[in-house]
């Protein structure tokens, strides 16, 4: 064992053994403090302090997979594990052949500060902004980062491809007739046991398929409210939730958000306090706009709170299944006992938005649901839904899933690079857990509405920060996406944005 390995071993066994008293347990689970860690989340937090302490530092090399195992007596593949979980974090890379080194981009860049949003109930504006953004076409040489669209250039898609041209030329007859009105029985099944990654253990009959997520959490806040009511939601948040809102004369109560932790809830249960809420609706797993990930004690609390108040939670899922967390992190839906979370997502960031294949888990509103479903849009096509269901009972979702998400986070190392090397020194960043997209907070005195307008211009296309927010805030703050361009484009867009960010700061002065 060398020097720098038997610091790390004594150092990670004080801090361990003395600090927070760790006790093995049968279940293979240690317990620190009140918090129980599976094997592989012990070894990694071991590492990860080490990291913190300075006793391996950016470019070191870190233990090997056999040192560890001896170590710890774990098995190779917990180690594996955590040292995937340190990957996704971005806090180490892998070289082939060579083991596995400290990143040099583990310094995490500065975060968005947490927001402020009015403390009042608000009615939701900005439809003809949203409208326009919906309706901009970008040209075949401009570098789109304003849409948040997945990668459908994997070859991972083929396969999907594949069963929907087989549909198409051997069974459109299938097309023809009225499906089931909950969507077929065979997509339920497959998304049944799809929900098992995320904690969940739903039968068939539990889930609903809608025409993509949006559907289903118009569908959601219709089935819980009535005209008038207020809905929690996090402030900024994505707009098409803001528009499902204004559609069903809803008010908006926004709740402060912070970039790394996500749902301020203290100021919820403030709100909570003092509104009348009837509905909290959350994007708490890789969150649009910022990509937070909650913690799943947080999202334990927000259940509970959500209990004490007897209100409901509508939870869009839509990116969990690009998590970089291996395994992917639970759904509140997983802790909820008395069918109060209606769980919403789709096909539409993980595969392809065109399919439109959504479901909702709607507990104990499931009749309500299905009965706003058939009124809205009765049965949804069926080829496209049974091409999924065989996409993901052949693997071939798990293979996809697993592919985009390692492309995702090296776009997104990417593009935090490139903002922290082009960008004026105090923009502030988040750093998405998941998924494909990050907000960007820039100098109060930037306006990404002229922004915006300045680099379609030029060729780039971006999101200003107002479409997030029910009474257009954030005026100084934009969302970027990370999916669909080269690494090349993407610093080409990001260099043209820092032009215009600096023409606005020489105005300014």
């Amino acid at each position: 064992m060398g020097k720098k390995e038997t610091v790390w071993h004594y150092f990670v066994l004080s801090v361990w053994e003395n600090r927070w008293h760790v006790q093995y347990e049968r279940d293979g689970c240690y317990q620190i403090g009140d918090k129980k860690m599976k094997l592989y989340e012990k070894v990694a937090k071991g590492l990860r302090e080490s990291m913190e302490a300075g006793l391996f530092i950016a470019g070191d090399k870190l233990p090997s997979i056999r040192q560890l195992v001896i170590e710890h007596s774990v098995s190779i593949s917990t180690v594996q594990q955590a040292y995937h979980q340190l990957e996704m974090e971005a806090l180490i890379e892998a070289r082939p052949k060579s083991g596995y080194f400290v990143s040099q981009r583990s310094v995490l860049p500065a975060q968005p500060e947490t927001s402020r949003p009015a403390q009042r109930p608000i009615d939701v504006s900005q439809w003809q902004e949203v409208l326009e953004l919906l309706l901009s076409k970008a040209g075949d040489d401009s570098v789109q980062l304003q849409h948040a669209m997945p990668n459908m250039s994997a070859p991972t898609l083929k396969p999907l491809l594949k069963k929907m041209t087989e549909l198409m030329r051997h069974q459109v007859a299938l097309s023809l007739p009225y499906g089931d009105i909950k969507g077929s029985l065979v997509l339920r099944e497959q998304l049944a046991k799809l929900a098992l990654n995320s904690g969940c253990s739903l039968h068939p009959d539990d889930l609903v398929v809608t025409s993509g997520c949006q559907e289903g959490l118009s569908v959601c806040l219709r089935a819980v409210t009535e005209p008038g009511d207020i809905v929690a939601v996090e402030s900024p948040s994505f707009y098409g939730s803001m528009q499902a809102i204004k559609t069903a004369n809803l008010k908006a109560m926004e709740i402060p958000t912070h970039s790394e932790h996500g749902l301020s809830l203290e100021a919820l249960e403030l709100a909570l306090e003092q509104w009348p809420i009837k509905a909290i609706l959350v994007t708490p797993t890789c969150n649009n706009p910022m990509g937070y990930t909650m913690p799943e004690e947080a999202k334990k609390r927000l259940y509970q709170l959500a209990q004490s108040y007897d209100i409901c939670i509508i939870e869009d899922d839509i990116y969990g299944d690009i998590s970089y967390q291996s395994p992917r992190p639970k759904t509140i839906k997983s802790f909820d006992e008395d069918g109060r979370v209606l769980l919403c997502s789709s096909f539409s960031k993980t595969v392809a938005p065109g399919i439109r294949v959504g479901w909702i888990a709607p507990g104990r509103y499931r009749d309500k649901v299905t009965h706003i479903k058939y009124v809205s849009s009765s049965m949804c096509p069926l080829l496209p839904q049974l091409a999924v269901a065989d996409f993901i009972k052949s693997g071939g979702y798990h293979r996809h899933s697993r592919r985009v998400r390692l492309l995702y986070k090296q776009g997104r190392d990417h593009l935090v690079q490139s903002i922290k090397e082009h960008f004026p020194d105090d923009t502030r960043i988040s750093f998405p857990q998941g998924g494909y997209i990050l907000w960007v907070e820039l100098n109060k005195k930037i306006d990404t509405v002229k922004l915006a307008t300045q680099c379609k211009a030029g060729g780039v296309s971006i999101a200003a920060g107002p479409l997030f927010s029910a009474t257009g805030k954030y005026r100084s703050c934009m969302r970027l996406n990370f999916s669909e361009q080269t690494e090349i484009e993407r610093e080409k867009g990001i260099r043209q944005l820092a032009v215009y960010i600096n023409q606005q700061i020489q105005l300014i002065k």
